[in-house]
């Protein structure tokens, strides 16, 4: 299985896991509990844009959680906004007003709903860090995954935004 956790997109050969229920959704639930899924029953894990919404002290339990379902030598493809990107966009002299709002909601979340807060902040030593205590190994930094037009390749002034980490679960 492949599993595509915090989006109700549903690609072919993917199953998704959102907190809200949907008609797209296969799983609903909270991320940080994948107890319906056997250890090592999971090929990929595919999470965008979803570990800056979990809090900090759940962090390492959650990616130890995703660790446990994922099969030996699998892969998780994780991405966050990089805090060190987004905070050299903020203190560009050139940005001004409203686009500085929307930086900063890049960094603290939308929060047009329940959902939409962000907890914590990355850059690849804080993220990767966080994946070692989980048990993830050979952590590789990659431009975007080519798999999903989603926010992994998303640009502010031409300047990616987003921190994409592919690392494995050892053998």
């Amino acid at each position: 299985m492949k599993l595509l956790i915090g989006s109700r997109e549903r690609p072919a050969g993917w199953e998704s896991f959102d907190i809200e229920p949907g008609p797209t959704v296969d799983h609903a639930g909270d991320c940080k509990d994948l107890s319906r899924f056997a250890a090592g029953s999971v090929e990929t894990i595919y999470a965008s844009h979803v570990l800056e919404h979990i809090r900090f002290a759940d962090i390492v339990p959650t990616l130890a959680e995703w660790h446990r379902v994922l099969q030996p030598g699998g892969t998780i493809m994780v991405n966050v906004p990089d805090l060190n990107i987004l905070s050299q966009i903020y203190v560009s002299p050139k940005l001004q007003g409203e686009e500085k709002f929307k930086v900063v909601s890049m960094i603290f979340g939308g929060q047009g709903d329940p959902h939409d807060f962000h907890y914590m902040g990355y850059d690849l030593e804080t993220l990767a860090f966080c994946l070692y205590q989980a048990g993830f190994r050979d952590m590789a930094r990659v431009e975007d995954f080519g798999l999903f037009d989603d926010t992994s390749t998303m640009k502010f002034h031409g300047i990616a935004i987003s921190l994409n980490v592919r690392p494995t679960k050892p053998v």
